[in-house]
């Protein structure tokens, strides 16, 4: 009971503060608008100022809103994918689905000049990078689903994962090498992520992706609280093992494979929320677990676009240093201060 009523004090302060920031999000840049402003444009009013309004709708909300989509699907695949394989260091990009999508879209930029001009043009669109990026991560996935059906051994599938993501990077290499300093300049701009320049329509599409994950990974949970204690104990509850592994493999790359096409590979964000989650709630119970990470993993994202658009500057840092330096620290702090209590 004591337990119940501070999850659900925890669970308050975290929904109090996801809206807090989603609107400090839309609140501060180059340009900082008041709150109430932000609030009128919103609920259906106006802002007092024409430019305003037209940052707000068109630039400023939609990143808030891919923000917390992409926090949230990689914060959900990072704890799926650390249950499955009973490993803490596991992430979403554990099945090599960031390196076959950046296979993709190195084919796309670091291979356009071999192409007619007017294709050049074409494949080189953000729809263009997008789709390679889809092709790449689609890929990886039937094969890692196609070897998931064939093996029986969870730890082989991570295995075959990181192979698929260690061939992926070796030809992205060779490409690199042929490549134009322009052309590995637009590469390298791709793998920092941006979350910034996406339309009403591929919001749309990025945000029935991200559900679609997570209404997976909800039917997932009481599998995952079996798994806690290892594949034969979950086969003795009754589980269908092979059904669930396949599910939440699949989930996960819905998750990770859409966000990485629409924002790039982002980091540290789906290895780490979890274990943020795990740490403030002290449960392994995925029910709660679930929500938790999903909260923390736009409340974490949220925070780093914010401080990565450098409020009151015309800079905009990298979305991947801003997670990384931002991140790793409170991890580090959050595991010490673990082994404290346990001392």
């Amino acid at each position: 009971m004591k337990n119940q009523k501070r999850n659900t004090i925890l669970f308050s302060y975290l929904v109090i503060g996801l809206l807090f920031l989603f609107f400090t999000n839309i609140s501060l840049g180059s340009i900082t608008i008041p709150f109430k402003e932000i609030y009128q444009s919103l609920s259906g009013g106006q802002a007092s100022k024409s430019t305003w309004e037209y940052i707000i709708i068109n630039y400023r909300l939609p990143k808030a809103i891919t923000v917390v989509l992409v926090g949230i699907g990689l914060s959900i695949s990072g704890l799926l994918m650390q249950t499955l394989f009973r490993n803490p260091l596991a992430g979403p990009y554990v099945l090599g689905l960031s390196s076959g999508a950046s296979l993709g879209v190195a084919f796309v930029i670091l291979g356009a000049g071999l192409l007619p001009p007017f294709l050049q043009e074409i494949v080189l669109s953000s729809y263009g990078i997008v789709l390679a990026s889809t092709i790449g991560s689609s890929c990886v996935l039937v094969a890692v689903l196609l070897v998931s059906i064939r093996l029986r051994d969870t730890m082989t599938i991570l295995i075959v994962g990181l192979m698929f993501g260690s061939l992926s990077s070796a030809i992205v290499g060779t490409l690199s090498f042929f490549s134009t300093a322009e052309q590995l300049q637009k590469f390298t701009f791709w793998s920092l992520g941006n979350l910034g320049n996406l339309s009403w329509t591929s919001i749309i599409i990025l945000a029935v992706c991200v559900l679609t994950g997570l209404l997976l990974s909800v039917a997932c949970i009481k599998p995952l609280n079996a798994l806690l204690l290892g594949e034969n104990y979950a086969r003795s509850l009754g589980l269908n093992y092979k059904k669930a592994r396949l599910i939440i493999l699949f989930a996960t790359s819905i998750l990770a494979g859409s966000i990485t096409a629409f924002a790039g590979p982002i980091a540290f964000i789906g290895l780490a929320v979890p274990h943020i989650a795990k740490l403030v709630f002290q449960t392994s119970n995925h029910t709660i677990l679930f929500w938790s990470t999903l909260l923390f993993g736009a409340i974490i994202m949220l925070i780093c676009d914010t401080i990565s658009q450098v409020p009151g500057g015309e800079i905009t840092l990298p979305i991947n240093a801003v997670t990384s330096i931002f991140g790793a620290p409170i991890v580090i702090w959050l595991l010490l201060r673990k082994q404290k209590m346990v001392g």
